[in-house]
């Protein structure tokens, strides 16, 4: 399968749990955590001889969950050991594949919480025989509100059991977390919050209404065998995937796809059939797909932890990719956060020939100063109108004002102080 050596995550982690110890383990995204915690549990059963259920895998998403249990089959193909993925989503007959799968029996279970949970209250499944619980991308299952879930899991569950916990990153409420399910933990911590030394991190200062323009530049620029573009919201996804496909081989990525369609997609993409992908933060995670080459945040993302798994999706295996970033002025704050969590300082690009001047960024200042892109009380307006376009004038306002309008802005002013000062 092209394995040589093991990667420093694997060569922590493997001997910790053939010895049956409940681990920690905490590595960036990227660095071969699957095969990290699939290989030596596939060793065990393995040797083991037995056949009824053994392992349980939690994972955040449906993607993730599928994903890990191709990889499973993949690397189990001459052991005769199977896995059942469980997950939402899909419609009833799905439902009833899933049932009659885990009737017939596996010794790997793949599950998503609240799937999961739906299943253990029907009666559907017997854990009692299980000996691992593993948990993956711990912290994005903690982030989507499934620590309860977690919980109700874990009664169903013997006690005598090993119990890994695998997370990008490490924030106390997993280590408070864990102390509920793990017994005596070994840790493992490899290179948290750093991107792979593969990925060339740059960024343009923009405003919002230049990012449209700029994304297609830069597409247009390479002909790219897979990018994936990142935004905020799924309403956003929608919208950018119906500028882009106009011109670009391009999906879209989100929630309120069915999950045949998901599927489908995701499949087009790995496959190099669909060559950009739009979507949030879903793909963010454990979407391992070879050969990305570019990763656009067409949004900085709120938590700088996500800026991580999102360039995580390049330079991965030791390949090389590139990430850039649209930072607006009300997020230049947010990405100086993500700088100090890297431990790095991102290059800041010119915008190309032919854009309008956008706004200054200024590196290393307070959050108040962070989101000022430039002090248009330092400006004539004369010069203002002549060096920007119009929609940057209304974006600056208007600087001659009536006197009624002064007054009613400092009467605003007094009402709101004590609000302001107590939200400042």
């Amino acid at each position: 399968m092209g394995f040589e050596q093991p990667t420093p995550i694997q060569e922590k982690a493997i001997p910790v749990i053939l010895k049956n110890k409940d681990l920690i383990a905490c590595a960036q995204t990227g660095t071969g955590k699957t095969a990290a915690f699939i290989l030596p549990i596939l060793n065990k059963i393995s040797k083991s001889g037995k056949t009824t259920l053994n392992t349980l895998i939690l994972a955040p998403t449906r993607e993730l969950a599928i994903q890990i249990d191709q990889q499973i089959q993949g690397f189990a193909y001459f052991l005769g050991i199977s896995s059942i993925p469980i997950y939402g989503g899909g419609d009833g007959i799905v439902w009833e594949q899933q049932k009659k799968a885990l009737e017939l029996g596996a010794e790997i279970v793949v599950a998503t919480p609240g799937r999961l949970i739906a299943l253990l209250a029907g009666g559907k499944m017997d854990l009692s025989s299980l000996e691992h619980l593993i948990l993956d991308e711990a912290d994005r299952m903690l982030d989507m509100g499934f620590s309860d879930d977690i919980l109700k899991i874990v009664n169903y569950l013997p006690k005598n059991r090993q119990t890994i916990l695998f997370s990008a990153t490490m924030p106390p409420k997993i280590r408070q977390f864990s102390l509920k399910l793990l017994q005596e933990p070994e840790e493992i911590t490899i290179a948290i919050g750093k991107t792979a030394e593969g990925v060339t991190q740059s960024f343009y200062s923009v405003y919002d209404d230049q990012k449209e323009a700029l994304v297609k530049h830069i597409l247009s620029q390479k002909n790219y065998e897979a990018v994936i573009i990142f935004a905020s919201t799924k309403e956003k996804v929608k919208s950018i995937y119906k500028i882009l496909r106009k011109s670009f081989d391009v999906e879209a990525f989100h929630s309120d796809l069915e999950q045949v369609e998901r599927e489908k997609i995701m499949s087009n993409f790995k496959n190099k059939m669909v060559k950009i992908l739009v979507g949030t933060d879903i793909i963010s995670r454990g979407i391992d797909v070879v050969g990305i080459e570019l990763v656009i945040n067409y949004d900085t993302p709120n938590d700088p932890e996500d800026y991580v798994h999102r360039v995580g999706r390049t330079a991965r295996a030791d390949m090389e990719g590139e990430a850039i970033t649209f930072v607006n002025p009300k997020d230049q704050y947010k990405f100086q956060r993500i700088e100090d969590l890297i431990g790095m300082e991102v290059s800041l690009l010119p915008l190309p020939e032919g854009f309008e001047k956008g706004p200054e960024y200024v590196r290393g200042g307070s959050k108040k100063k962070g989101h000022k892109s430039f002090n248009s009380k330092n400006k004539k307006p004369s010069k203002f109108k002549k060096k920007y376009p119009k929609s940057a004038e209304k974006r600056a306002g208007n600087q001659t004002k009536t006197s009624q309008g002064d007054t009613n802005q400092s009467k605003r002013s007094n009402k709101f102080s004590n609000r302001k000062n107590v939200i400042d």
